[in-house]
């Protein structure tokens, strides 16, 4: 639960990675066709700026909605007072800059506006300059910028292998029986979108959060207008160094994989296609703002954001395909609690650095649904992010085999109709968040929790390497049947012989059920599990009626962390919990104590989850 830079300093960039129109299609978000994307690190180190610092004062609070839709924004909207105001200057003046407000968002925090761009790290300085100097500060931060995260590709419903292929696909035509996601919002937090045929009827009202019109590239800041006008830039134009780039319309491939127009005999079909897309713009020419970016998160769930009329009717579920480095930051983690008082859920991407997606944001807040990308062969793609932060994978696309979606054939600024492959963790994130709005339709009581356990106790395991990849590939059609509570997860049959540690069954999926025997009265079992750090293993034991078998877990060193050990015909259960900060390996052992044994006599179920 718990997914890079540029020249507006601090920015989230989108988790796609570039690839290849279909037609007339634009090649990908932040790198043209004709030209190799940058390397990750290069475009990090370029981009790593800003010009914003985000202070949130103890006595101030996000703004609340009154009766008749009226909205009070207390003291957080009020001006700054001359005491304060002097701590920001002399502060700014610390570091030879000069420090203006700029204005104040839904967390209650406000924004200030530096005279130039520095680098984020002399922004945290400044920031915690701020705190020290002033105790009425509860937080201070870098306004960081998040931005797509693009690497290059190559490329209707018989193209879309991530929908129905047994090997990487995401199983979804089984799924459509069930639920296809009527009824439920998804929001898109991106560049906005463009008006496609494809998704004619399947667009509700958005809104556009940029607050900077250097960035939003349609002449204003914030307004209802949530359509892309394209996020081109030139050669320099987002740092030095930093190439030149097409328009990406990022937002619109995403809301194409969740929720494009199905059963139309035209172009694609959506994961979610009952399902509408609520899309709401942060980022534009080079990225977007953190504070931008919790404002749309806060208000596209149906929170209160000043200045801005409320959403008629808050969205269910939150696509972020985007991402930076670094921690969770503050005014992100709030946005997203938030969100998740109001019972939304957000699926962000993990990021395509092929690193820990722990040093990557949003994918390391707390309370989200962390995605990896898979390739057609089920393995992870060769840009995903890993580690213990993800929680579950979907298809991404990776080199010869991209995600197919709706798309736009300009260049800059906005031309026709189109289809594309692009590929990323950006692709596989949708993916997820439409299995989401499955999930709920068939089942809308379910809390963000609750959808994020069902999901990933209902994935598929690997058939190809995917380390860190979370418990599995989704699967759509088992996910629905999890909502609903007409399933238990994975069912595997234990392999003879398994009575050591070295030869202990390996089980990979949360959620997993064991068939298993003691095949004599001297037999033992043992089953492993890759524990993630923060997780903790709950192994239940059910023997027949007539038996007696106990249930023990053990670490690598052989060491007995937990044990049940109830009478004949009684299920036995036992926990153990990884409180490092690495995964820990974990050995669950089944021992015969009397009863039946054999193929008939001595049948016995182990669920393992986590």
């Amino acid at each position: 639960m718990k997914s890079q830079q540029s020249k507006y300093p601090a920015v989230l960039k989108l988790c796609a990675a570039a690839v290849l129109g279909l037609g007339a299609g634009v090649a990908g978000a932040g790198v043209p066709a004709d030209v190799p994307a940058a390397p990750a690190a290069q475009r990090v180190a370029v981009s790593d700026q800003t010009d914003r610092i985000i202070v949130k004062y103890k006595d101030e609070s996000a703004p609340v909605a009154l009766k008749g839709g009226q909205v009070s924004v207390a003291r957080a909207a009020a001006p700054l007072s001359a005491t304060r105001k002097a701590v920001v200057d002399r502060a700014g003046q610390q570091f030879g800059m000069l420090v203006r407000e700029s204005h104040s968002i839904a967390t209650g925090a406000r924004i200030f506006k530096l005279d130039r761009k520095v680098s984020v790290a002399d922004a945290a300085k400044l920031a915690a300059e701020l705190k020290a100097r002033d105790a009425s500060v509860e937080y201070a931060e870098p306004d960081r910028m998040m931005h797509p995260l693009f690497t290059p590709n190559d490329s209707m419903y018989s193209q879309q292998w991530d929908f129905f292929e047994a090997t990487g696909g995401l199983n979804v035509p089984a799924a459509w029986d069930k639920s296809t996601g009527t009824g439920i919002r998804v929001a898109v937090i991106d560049t906005g979108y463009r008006p496609h045929a494809d998704l004619s009827g399947q667009i509700l009202a958005g809104y556009d959060f940029i607050s900077d019109t250097a960035v939003s590239n349609d002449g204003n800041g914030r307004d209802s207008d949530a359509s892309d006008p394209g996020d081109w830039v030139a050669a320099g134009e987002c740092g030095a160094g930093e190439p030149a780039s097409n328009s990406s319309w990022h937002g619109t491939h995403v809301a194409g994989t969740i929720a494009a127009a199905t059963n139309n005999s035209t172009g694609v079909a959506g994961v979610a296609y009952g399902a509408k897309i609520v899309p709401v713009r942060v980022l534009g020419k080079c990225g977007g703002y953190t504070s931008d970016i919790a404002d749309g998160i806060i208000w596209a769930s149906g929170g209160t954001v000043s200045g801005v009329p409320n959403i008629a009717a808050r969205a269910q579920v939150i696509n972020m395909s985007l991402g930076g480095g670094g921690a969770c930051d503050t005014t992100t983690q709030n946005a997203i609690n938030s969100a998740r008082s109001r019972g939304t859920v957000i699926v962000v991407a993990a990021g395509n650095e092929s690193q820990n997606a722990s040093n990557s944001n949003p994918a390391n807040c707390a309370g989200v649904i962390t995605v990896a990308a898979t390739n057609r062969s089920g393995g992870r793609a060769s840009y995903s992010n890993y580690g213990t932060v993800v929680d579950v994978a979907a298809p991404g696309g990776d080199s010869g085999a991209a995600i197919l979606s709706t798309l736009n054939a300009g260049t800059t600024s906005p031309g026709a109709d189109s289809y594309a492959g692009y590929m990323g963790t950006s692709m596989a994130t949708p993916h997820v968040a439409g299995v989401v709005a499955l999930m709920l339709a068939k089942n809308p009581n379910l809390t963000p929790d609750e959808v994020e356990s069902r999901l990933k106790s209902s994935t598929r395991p690997f058939p190809a390497s995917c380390s860190g990849c979370g418990t599995g590939i989704v699967d759509a059609s088992a996910a629905v049947d999890a909502a609903a509570g007409t399933t238990t997860g994975t069912t595997i049959s234990e392999t003879e012989s398994n009575n050591t540690l070295g030869t202990a069954n390996s089980v990979t999926t949360s959620g997993t059920t064991v068939n298993g025997t003691m095949g004599s009265t001297t037999d033992t079992d043992y089953f492993s599990v890759q524990l993630p750090a923060g997780k903790t293993l709950t192994a239940t034991m059910t023997p027949n009626a007539s038996s007696d078998y106990d249930l023990y877990i053990y670490n690598s060193a052989g060491t007995l962390l937990s044990y049940s050990e109830n009478g004949t015909g009684t299920a036995d259960t036992a926990t153990s919990a990884n409180t490092g900060t690495t995964t820990s390996a974990r050995y669950v052992r089944v021992v015969y104590y009397s009863g039946g044994t054999g193929s008939t006599s001595g049948k016995y179920t182990l669920k393992l989850t986590w």
